[in-house]
């Protein structure tokens, strides 16, 4: 029998109070109120750790690297603790063909009931001889994988979209996850190059906690994560509204933090979580740092052109206005509105001259 999160926490010698306060920080993590907490608590006493296959096939790592360095909840508490992670050939001591047996091991013991975790995507080209894992197509440990799992963890936008490897002329092939293998299992896309890590983890952790998926988007995402632009939540949104925007790096604009819509960000279409969790325990993003929003999370960013192309089909009303139209259209409106209440000034005055008179 796999222990449970808290049977490994109290082994390793963790607190009855620091478990709890963890359980807190997990739920606040997740978005959820703190009512949630001892629910989470419940569920890391009483449920076995999730046993999960992590195959790495065409990729950077950058998931696997991101991951490691989750602060909410550690990504040693998740590895160590919630889950049983059977299988990562980037991170696990075991090589060779030792490593390629956990596989089988762990398939044969958890059949139907293991996560399979993806990081990067398979190549099909030359019947999947781009991408050899143990001497076999990874497509080949892919869908064998697949087969035998519970539901399906697409790391990244390799493995959700297909990513840079996709990008055209596209030689090897390279098709994410969803398009590489014939399953009816589910499967969960964590886009991102690479993803948040609190968001990874506490994909992981409402798993654990509910036995099931997040609710998800037509896209197959967390909405919990995905279901708002980065723009709506963006710190730069006021200069947006108020026209205010960099025109060139290192101008005037950009040293004063104007918004960076003029220089390419893709921000007003691109939905993640960077704005509101941001990197590395939430120090930063991207945007904050002076360079816009590219996109990563969305599907085919890589084959859209310039990351520094600014945007052009952004036509919505108000304050979501195209950019090139934002400061006419507000001057307008102000114009307007002056000249509506001096007509209106000037009524009132003509009728209280005649009721006067």
């Amino acid at each position: 029998m796999t222990e449970t999160f808290y049977e490994v926490m109290r082994r390793q010698g963790i607190s009855r109070r620091s478990f709890l306060k963890y359980c807190s920080l997990t739920a606040a993590a997740l978005g959820l109120s703190p009512s949630y907490a001892g629910e989470i608590a419940k569920a890391m006493e009483t449920k076995p750790r999730i046993p999960i296959l992590w195959l790495h096939g065409l990729e950077c790592t950058c998931c696997s690297e991101s991951f490691i360095r989750s602060a909410h909840p550690l990504a040693k508490d998740v590895v160590l603790s919630m889950v049983s992670l059977d299988y990562d050939d980037t991170i696990m001591a075991a090589a060779g063909h030792q490593a390629e047996a956990i596989i089988e091991e762990t398939i044969e013991k958890y059949d139907g009931n293991f996560i399979l975790a993806v990081e990067g995507n398979a190549g099909l080209n030359q019947e999947g001889m781009n991408c050899i894992i143990g001497g076999k197509p990874f497509q080949n440990q892919l869908q064998h994988a697949a087969d035998h799992c519970k539901a399906i963890i697409s790391w990244g936008s390799c493995a959700s979209y297909g990513c840079v490897q996709a990008a055209a002329p596209n030689p090897t092939q390279a098709v994410p996850t969803h398009k590489s293998i014939k399953t009816s299992k589910p499967i969960i896309k964590v886009p991102g190059c690479p993803p948040i890590a609190e968001v990874m983890t506490a994909v992981i952790t409402y798993i654990l906690t509910f036995e099931k998926f997040p609710e998800l988007d037509r896209q197959g995402r967390p909405k919990m994560f995905y279901s708002q632009r980065i723009h709506d939540k963006c710190y730069r949104r006021p200069h947006f509204d108020a026209g205010q925007f960099v025109e060139k790096f290192d101008d005037e604009g950009a040293r004063k933090g104007y918004c960076l819509y003029k220089v390419g960000c893709k921000g007003p279409t691109t939905y993640n979580a960077c704005s509101t969790i941001r990197w590395n325990e939430g120090t930063s993003f991207p945007i904050q740092a002076g360079h816009g929003c590219i996109g990563c999370s969305e599907d085919g960013f890589w084959d859209k052109g310039s990351w520094y192309a600014r945007l052009t089909d952004i036509h919505q009303f108000g304050v979501e206005g195209n950019a090139d139209d934002i400061g006419g259209t507000a001057a307008a409106v102000v114009g307007t509105a002056i000249a509506a209440h001096a007509a209106v000034s000037a009524v009132k005055r003509a009728q209280k001259k005649k009721e006067n008179v």
